[in-house]
């Protein structure tokens, strides 16, 4: 079924390609500088974090001696939760801010959430190389635990997308789903241990922490790029079955209303 899905999207990846490029012009159109706030922007947060919570802060991680120890915690974690809700929350909303092109041009839907991650990953592919730059000038780059971070993003995407397709097609018929989901991802955030590591929670929280299915994720991610870790892949079974269970879920909604969305529209 999903190759039969993709294989239009393929000879379409034209269309795809246009879109990004069109999104990504859109972005700096009439500023000054253009593109380069592609770079001035994440640097200025990668300064921002690095210079505010080493050198004035003095923020230390328990049981890393690093100066910079907690600057890459926060790093990590932002950088992947902020790839995780441009993929998810554009995907909600990518139907109906699409709905002239729906209601005028005739090309596989899909093509709208594979736009919305190819977009998303030009992105962070920007801001993540300058942070991988900044782990290697200041000595702090993981080594090879850094390649486990290729499956993590991948999955991370799966469960993005997943998430994002069935929010994206509930969202057309109700749109309460959106506001809703912009509401609840600032409690996630919060609830997702990226700013603060787990272990100064209270006990009694700390078990309710494993319900947060990007919990796990985080702390995969944060201990490659903090200690250079290799993950516990087993912890991530579950948002690996969850990523999959959304995806199927999700292709299947998409197929059984597509037709009356653009009614609705």
């Amino acid at each position: 079924m999903l190759l039969s899905m993709l294989r239009p999207v393929w000879r379409y990846r034209g269309f795809v390609l246009g879109n990004v490029k069109r999104e990504f012009q859109l972005k700096y159109r009439n500023s000054l500088l253009g593109a380069a706030w592609t770079i001035l922007n994440p640097l200025a947060m990668i300064v921002v974090y690095t210079v505010i919570f080493s050198q004035v802060m003095r923020a230390k991680l328990p049981g890393i001696d690093s100066t910079f120890g907690y600057s890459i915690y926060l790093c990590a974690g932002i950088l992947t939760w902020g790839l995780f809700t441009e993929i998810v929350t554009r995907s909600q909303n990518m139907f109906l801010d699409n709905a002239n092109l729906l209601k005028k041009l005739t090309f596989p839907r899909l093509c709208l959430p594979v736009t919305v991650v190819a977009t998303a990953l030009l992105n962070f592919g920007i801001v993540f190389g300058l942070f991988s730059g900044f782990l290697v000038i200041s000595g702090n780059f993981p080594g090879m635990a850094f390649i486990a971070l290729v499956p993590l993003l991948a999955l991370l995407v799966l469960f993005a997308v997943g998430l994002g397709l069935v929010l994206g097609v509930l969202n057309v018929f109700f749109r309460d789903v959106g506001y809703f989901f912009g509401v609840f991802v600032t409690f996630w955030f919060w609830l997702t241990p990226i700013v603060y590591p787990p272990s100064i929670l209270p006990q009694w929280v700390q078990p309710w922490m494993q319900l947060n299915p990007l919990a796990p994720f985080m702390a995969a991610v944060q201990g490659v790029l903090v200690r250079g870790e290799w993950p516990a892949w087993m912890s991530l079974i579950p948002l690996m079955l969850l990523s999959l269970l959304l995806c199927v879920g999700g292709l299947r909604l998409f197929r059984r209303r597509a037709g009356e969305m653009v009614d609705e529209l």
